[in-house]
């Protein structure tokens, strides 16, 4: 699990000191789950690892210093046990893995997919926090107690649902409830009862409805106030979003009351069904849909080191915290000391509150955190003597 290269080694040394300063780095029921330890090429390079209890865990971290470290979702009799039937499985915690490279941002147009900015990260979070104030709470009735949130050490947030009753879902079960989530197999046809029948007033959805009726109404009523730019990026053309924008009092008032004809549109079956499928998937396309279906899975483990950034996978108290969480800031492990590095690329970025204008191929000194972001990025090389 050591690093070979110079870099890598010198990388290792720092998880290792971090390991070693830290205490307290531990999970509820650590003996019942499997763990998993990667390099800096594979994530989990080692799986089938068990610990039977926090000074196990702790003495491997500072040992080995992996470059990554992920736990399973899943209650195990017998975590090392393999194949995985032999392992015994108990129960999984249905978990949701939100990561802001699966959200087709603008912005990753101009920089990659690989690299992460602040409009990255304040996405991913805002998906987050939708994830649990629009579907978890409202619509599944989980408490936001039974809610545990992580920074995942990189590029996105993953949200623990810590209910007994759910442990025993099956893969099929949880695949429904990330479904819902989706909107996939949303039926147009059920939330506009009258769709497609001649000479009537179309009804559906008000905003104070359950579910994805009231959903669907209220991000068309906020796309509507916010212009014609808005309704364009859900699916409708400019000229029926100047249109629908010009008599938007009129439509959101017909909306609120549940009469979606209000204005007239050519096809309006059609157009609004269009309209329902392309506002399900741009509000609800963020999960990673085979982590919440398989009741197996590996994912990271809170306050242990991202191979890919140096960062921490940070453990988040409460939703209020999570609306202001700046991971730049409070994810940052390398504290201390100052690091010369080669940029390969000009880049400007921000950590730790200070904004880094970096240019290329010119030798700089940087806070350690900073230099060994942008080295695990693939955009430095250290320097070492």
């Amino acid at each position: 699990m050591y690093g070979n290269t110079k870099e890598e080694v010198f990388v290792t040394s720092l998880i290792r000191d971090y390991y070693r300063a830290q205490k307290g780095i531990t999970t509820d029921r650590i003996a019942e789950r499997e763990f998993g330890a990667g390099t800096f090429e594979r994530k989990i390079a080692y799986r089938h690892l068990h610990f039977r209890n926090d000074e196990e865990f702790s003495r491997f971290l500072i040992d080995k210093a992996p470059a990554y470290v992920s736990y399973s979702v899943a209650y195990y009799r017998r975590p090392d046990a393999r194949p995985m039937p032999n392992k015994g499985w108990i129960g999984a915690e249905l978990v949701f893995d939100l990561d802001a490279t699966d959200m087709h941002l603008k912005c990753q147009d101009v920089h990659g997919r690989s690299w992460i900015c602040e409009n990255c990260l304040s996405s991913v979070r805002s998906e987050t926090v939708k994830l649990i104030e629009e579907f978890l709470i409202p619509d599944f009735g989980f408490l936001e107690k039974e809610l545990e949130i992580n920074f995942s050490g990189n590029r996105g947030y993953h949200v623990h649902v810590k209910k007994e009753s759910l442990l025993q879902l099956s893969g099929s079960a949880r695949k429904q409830i990330s479904d819902y989530i989706s909107g996939n197999g949303l039926n147009p046809e059920k939330l506009f009862p009258t769709m497609g029948k001649r000479g009537t007033k179309l009804i559906g959805p008000r905003p104070e409805d359950k579910g994805w009726g009231g959903k669907i109404a209220r991000n068309l009523i906020t796309s509507i106030e916010r212009g014609e730019e808005s309704l364009e990026s859900i699916g409708i053309d400019r000229a029926t979003a100047r249109n629908l924008y010009k008599k938007r009092a009129l439509i959101s008032m017909g909306i609120k009351n549940g009469n979606w004809d209000m204005v007239y549109i050519k096809n309006k079956a059609e157009f609004w069904k269009k309209i329902l499928v392309s506002q399900a998937i741009a509000q609800s396309d963020r999960i990673d849909k085979n982590v919440t279906k398989d009741p197996t899975h590996l994912i990271r483990m809170p306050g242990t080191i991202h191979g890919e950034t140096g960062l921490a996978s940070k453990k988040i108290s409460s939703l209020s915290e999570l609306s202001e969480f700046d991971p730049m800031s409070e994810a940052i492990a390398f504290t201390s000391g100052e690091l010369d590095i080669f940029p390969n690329k000009s880049i400007e970025f921000q950590m730790a509150g200070m904004t880094f204008s970096i240019t290329e191929s010119k030798k700089i000194t940087l806070p350690v955190y900073a230099g060994v972001y942008l080295a695990l990025k693939g955009l430095a090389s250290i320097y070492i003597t």
